[in-house]
């Protein structure tokens, strides 16, 4: 009897923790080939959140091997993409994920925006948000 009951204990906890796993928190990973295309995907994991990402950019115009990781987050939450331009031109993408909301995803491109804690900024601008999925949220 002892030896049915850890037999069904053990299979319980197996199939608890592949439902769990499945039904888990996911990352999300953002890819950028710089002035050609990006890509965002979540996935359970960077791998195959990072090539499904690699593969919307190759989509969105981009060669494979210009296509690089730029960020992952775990669990991915919301995030902001956002456009930052140096007072001396060069300009690039700021990525912050995790948050847990739209409004706090907001809050953190204000902080990266401000000009009292960025005044080498000329530019900067929250461009895309995405929901926890990984779906760009349309914006106002």
């Amino acid at each position: 009897m002892k030896q049915m009951f850890v037999a069904v204990l053990a299979c319980a906890t197996l199939l608890s923790a592949q439902i769990v796993g499945a039904a888990g928190p996911t990352g999300i990973a953002f890819v950028e080939a710089p002035e050609m295309s990006f890509g965002v995907c979540a996935a359970d994991n960077p791998d195959k959140a990072f090539a499904c990402a690699r593969e919307r950019c190759v989509k969105g115009g981009a060669p494979t091997n210009a296509c690089a990781r730029r960020a992952w987050c775990y669990p991915s939450g919301w995030s902001v993409d956002v456009f930052m331009q140096h007072k001396e031109g060069p300009h690039w993408h700021q990525y912050s994920c995790g948050w847990p909301s739209l409004e706090a995803a907001k809050k953190a491109a204000e902080v990266l925006c401000d000009r009292e804690l960025a005044p080498y900024l000329m530019e900067c601008t929250p461009v895309r948000f995405f929901n926890p999925s990984g779906v760009e949220q349309k914006q106002d």
